[in-house]
Order: C-alpha cells, then sequence, then structure tokens
C-alpha cells in the first residue's frame, strides 16, 4: 500500500501540479481546498504526510495544523507558505511541522523534501 499524502491549498493549479508530480512517485494523494475539507479527510484517509498551505480562507493553516496534531500527533506537515511571515513559520515548527517551502517553490525541492520525510515503500514479497 502505497502512502498517502494530503494536499492542502486553496489555489486549484498548485494542488494539480502537486498531485501530479506525487503520484508519478508512487504517492497516493488527497486534496482539499480548505481546512475543513483537509480535517475531513485527514479523518477519514488517515494521511502519512500534509502539504499544507499557511494562507487559505476561512481557517489559516496555523489553525488547520493544530487541529491535524490534535487528531494524529504524529502526523508529518511541511508547510508552505507564499509570504515570509517568520512568526508563522516558527510557530508551525512549535506545532510540529517539519519544514516550510516558500511559494513561489521548486518542485524538485519539495519532492525531495517528500521523499527524505516520507520514503516510498516497497512492496514486500
Amino acid at each position: 500500500m502505497s502512502e498517502k499524502i494530503l494536499i492542502v491549498d486553496d489555489q486549484y493549479g498548485i494542488r494539480i501540479l502537486l498531485t501530479e508530480v506525487l503520484q508519478k512517485e508512487g504517492y497516493q494523494t488527497f486534496q482539499a481546498a480548505n481546512g475543513f475539507q483537509a480535517i475531513d479527510i485527514a479523518k477519514k484517509e488517515s494521511p502519512d504526510l500534509v502539504l499544507l498551505d499557511m494562507k487559505i480562507p476561512g481557517m489559516d493553516g496555523i489553525e488547520i495544523l493544530k487541529r491535524l496534531k490534535q487528531y494524529d500527533a504524529d502526523i508529518k506537515v511541511i508547510i508552505m507558505t507564499a509570504y515570509g511571515e517568520l512568526d508563522m513559520i516558527q510557530e508551525s515548527k512549535d506545532l510540529g511541522a517539519l519544514t516550510h517551502f516558500a511559494k513561489p517553490f521548486d518542485i524538485d525541492e519539495i519532492r525531495k523534501a517528500v521523499k527524505e520525510y516520507l520514503p516510498v515503500r516497497t512492496s514486500e514479497a
């Protein structure tokens, strides 16, 4: 069974790009356009890793991160932000985020980080 990644971003194009790239790497992906969808999918699918945009209308990334960690303290989260808000980045790391990427990000850097934090398991015979 492949590892599950939840992509949370209000920008459709970013969700599609990350989905295509990560599926090619062998991951199973899910998409959420807002925090409520993200929490719902996380509860149903138990993703191994979440790629989380910090600036989402309705429920910001910090609130989403707090709720994800309440549900699953061990969930791995990588944050993405278009803003250089160091306090938000630091708060997310204090809450357990692994690392962050500034938008526009280098897709190869994201791919590399995902592989580092979530190696694709090969099926054992």
